[in-house]
Order: structure tokens, then sequence, then C-alpha cells
């Protein structure tokens, strides 16, 4: 489902395929996803930047945010428990957090502080000073392009709108009847139809129809917040007119 696998000491190094596979790794015990390979040795000279861009992949079997961030939780606590060095660990660790808040500078800064050699631009295959390889499975750096947006109930059902689920996250709308800037507070599991609707009934649209434009480009109904890569620090435009809510396809 996207994680790690084992593979012979003698594996070339590879960086995440497009279906989603980690990096090989070797040893340890099954499913612990081990991202460490000790023998290795960092191609000479080469340390490329780290790539501002999100690994795009598949999962075998469709996930849900809440069982990814699950894999992610067990990467963590188990990979360090047998080589490589805990304050790298931390450190990639940091930068992944980073990463996922799309503050690449930041975690740029995380991995030269720790003097960390990216070969190939991504923390998916990386070294430490002493020559230490380490490799993260691609559900550490970003989200399948196949994820469930809500966890089935006992009958198979989606759950309703407004369900738990997914990380908090406050987004910048600008309403163009005001050209004020409001904070709404989304789940990343949240449609774009959810979140007008949360912004509807926050501003006292009265079911006006609503256009979301980000960057440029409108978004449709059915994409996932954490489909839409929204940085913090950027502003979602609200195109509010006096028509009555109608749905816009992805």
């Amino acid at each position: 489902m996207g994680g790690c696998v084992g593979a012979p000491r003698e594996t070339t190094p590879s960086t995440a395929s497009p279906g989603g596979g980690a990096a090989p790794l070797t040893g340890g015990r099954p499913g612990a996803g081990r991202g460490v390979r000790s023998s290795a040795a960092p191609p000479s000279g080469k340390n490329v930047p780290l790539r501002h861009e999100r690994i795009r992949w598949k999962s075998d079997m469709p996930l849900t945010e809440t069982q990814v961030r699950s894999k992610r939780e067990e990467f963590w606590d188990t990979a360090p428990a047998f080589e490589g060095r805990r304050e790298i660990w931390d450190a990639l660790k940091a930068a992944a957090l980073a990463i996922e808040t799309h503050d690449y500078n930041l975690a740029q800064a995380i991995i030269d502080g720790a003097n960390i050699t990216l070969p190939n631009g991504a923390l998916t295959d990386c070294y430490d000073e002493l020559g230490t390889r380490y490799q993260l499975p691609v559900y550490c750096l970003s989200f399948p392009l196949n994820i469930l947006p809500r966890s089935p109930d006992k009958e198979g059902h989606p759950e309703a709108e407004g369900s738990m689920e997914g990380e908090a996250l406050v987004l910048r709308v600008r309403l163009s009847t005001t050209s004020v800037d409001t904070r709404l507070t989304v789940r990343s599991t949240d449609t774009i139809a959810t979140a007008k609707k949360k912004l509807d009934l926050q501003e006292a649209l009265e079911g006006r129809r609503q256009r979301w434009f980000y960057c440029g480009k409108l978004l449709g109904d059915r994409l996932l917040i954490c489909e839409c890569n929204i940085h913090p620090s950027f502003i979602i435009q609200a195109i509010i007119s006096e028509e009555a809510l109608t749905a816009v396809g992805s």
C-alpha cells in the first residue's frame, strides 16, 4: 500500500515510483517500515536542493487520511529503533512535516542544518554526513491521489458531511462582496462544496452562489481540500453572486 518493502542489500538506490511504491529498503522485521541502509554511500559530490513539488502516487488499496497518518506514525515509531542516528530521523520527520504544509524553505533549512544529502532532491532517498542511507516511504511525504474522503460506517456507507476526520485547517477566503478576508475552519477531507456551505453559514450568505478560485484556477465542488495544495499564506478568492448555489464539476 505504498510502504516500505524488503530488498537485497545490493539493490541500487531508487526513488518512489509513480504507482506509490517507496524506494527499496533492507532488513528489519516485516511491516516495520525500516528505512535505512548503513552500508551505502551517496554519489560523490551529488546534492540536489529539495524539489518544491508534491510526490504524486496511488495506493494499491484506497486509504482514508486517518489510515495514512496511522501508517506514518508506525513508521516514525519503528524506523529509528533499528539503524541510523536518532537526530537524523528527527530532522527527517521535521522536514516531512514542513513539506506537508508546503513550507519547502523550512524543510530545506532543516535538511541543511542536519547535513543531509539529497542525491535526487527528495527525502525518499537521502544520506547523512557519515554516508548512512535513509529512505522515507512516499506516504510520509504526501497523500495518495486515490485517498478516500471519509471512513465508511458499519454498513459500508460514507459518513455524513461534517465528519471530524481529517486535519483541521484554516483557510483565508476573500469575499468579492466586501473585499475582506475571512478565516474559515475546515477539514482536509472536506470537499470544496462542504467548505462553501460552511462559509455560507459563517458569513450568512443566504445560499448565494459561490465560485472559488485559487492561484487563478476554479476549484471544483468535488475536490477535497487536501487535493488543492492550498498554501496557508495564500488567499482563496470567493466570487459571490445572487444566484442560487449550484455544484461546479471538478
